[in-house]
């Protein structure tokens, strides 16, 4: 069972940890200090379902219908660039300052549902933890202890990223500062899609 367990905690994290479009959001969130609990549990509570869902089943009936996932690939590439596009256009605007979400507080419903949505629309998110942890699930009996460790790992991980975030504030300080993060995450936000965009197509 530990064995399980740590294989779930090792893999989750090693999947999790490359900057993307939802790890790019949480530091974003915790570097401005802003429904940063709100934030982190959203994104570990999000992977904690995805994960249950691809370890008991679900990676599989994914896998049987190609078509889903192509069309979710497209719409992902659609809201990631839409998104990527925003932070380039706020990445040229110098009125940011520590605190500000491009100028102006963001409210906790808006950014729950931005958090939402660049979770629950980003395929990647599908493939990693629905798929991939599915697929690994099947070599261990212990499939309960590989979850755990699984979620486990996410948990540690987002809460790790939400709140060591503000060890960046003081950088943060400067306007500029603030637009070379957002030219970073919109970069992020448009290579992704684009991924998603040639996988369709290849």
């Amino acid at each position: 069972m530990f064995q399980a367990a740590f294989a779930g905690f090792s893999l989750g994290l090693s999947l999790i940890l490359p900057i993307g479009a939802q790890n790019a959001f949480v530091l974003r969130q915790g570097v401005a200090q802003q429904n940063v609990l709100l934030i982190c549990s959203l994104c570990a509570l999000s992977d904690a379902v995805l994960i249950s869902a691809g370890v008991f089943g679900f990676g599989e009936l994914l896998l049987s219908h190609p078509e889903v996932a192509r069309w979710a690939r497209w719409g992902g590439a659609l809201f990631l660039s839409v998104y990527g596009a925003a932070s380039l256009r706020s990445a040229l605007t110098p009125r940011h300052a520590l605190g500000g979400m491009g100028g102006g507080e963001q409210s906790a419903i808006g950014a729950a549902l931005a958090c939402l949505a660049i979770t629950w629309l980003n395929p990647h998110v599908y493939l990693d933890t629905v798929v991939l942890l599915g697929s690994v699930s099947t070599g261990y009996q212990a499939k309960e202890a590989f979850a755990l460790g699984a979620i486990g790992g996410s948990f540690l991980f987002f809460y790790a990223l939400g709140f060591g975030a503000r060890m960046l504030t003081p950088l943060f300080c400067r306007a500029r500062a603030w637009q070379w993060l957002d030219g970073i995450i919109g970069l992020v936000m448009l290579l992704l899609a684009s991924q998603l965009v040639f996988a369709n197509l290849g």
